[in-house]
């Protein structure tokens, strides 16, 4: 049986407040909610099945004529084969709305089952750096660019 469609928009502070609750189990503890304070919510788009099930985010940001993407998966569904169907609905998305000319992603090297998937679904890697943060010290991101 497959999932309804994923319909996105514009996140509420709601929406936000409850991806602040999301755990993940580690190593992806990494991506949990309350990791790091929201800046720019209207960059933050809600991604749900239908009117009331929140199923993740998306987050759009400009730079130059290239959109950085960020999303997050909410950790329940993680692992069900759900993930292709999601960035698919994001890129989408992102694309209609903005009209960019790129759209590049990055994440943690450690996260190897998204990796897959961003392959999956048109994604190669093209860089790596360290990001650093209080609470994980330096992590190693993959820097991908969606190919078209």
């Amino acid at each position: 049986m497959s999932s309804p469609p994923i319909r996105i928009a514009q996140a509420t502070e709601n929406d936000l407040a409850e991806f602040a609750t999301w755990r993940d189990e580690p190593p992806y503890d990494f991506y949990d909610g309350d990791a790091e304070p929201v800046k720019n919510p209207e960059r933050f788009f809600a991604a749900r099945h239908d009117e009331s099930e929140l199923v993740g985010f998306n987050y759009f940001e400009e730079k130059g004529d290239v959109r950085e993407y960020e999303l997050g998966l909410c950790p329940e569904l993680t692992g069900k084969g759900q993930g292709r169907k999601f960035v698919r609905a994001g890129l989408a998305f992102g694309r209609g709305r903005f009209a960019p000319r790129q759209i590049v992603l990055n994440v943690a090297a450690s996260n190897e089952r998204a990796i897959r998937v961003y392959e999956r679904v048109g994604f190669r890697e093209t860089g790596r750096h360290i990001r650093r943060s209080e609470r994980f010290g330096g992590v190693e991101f993959v820097e991908m660019e969606e190919q078209r």
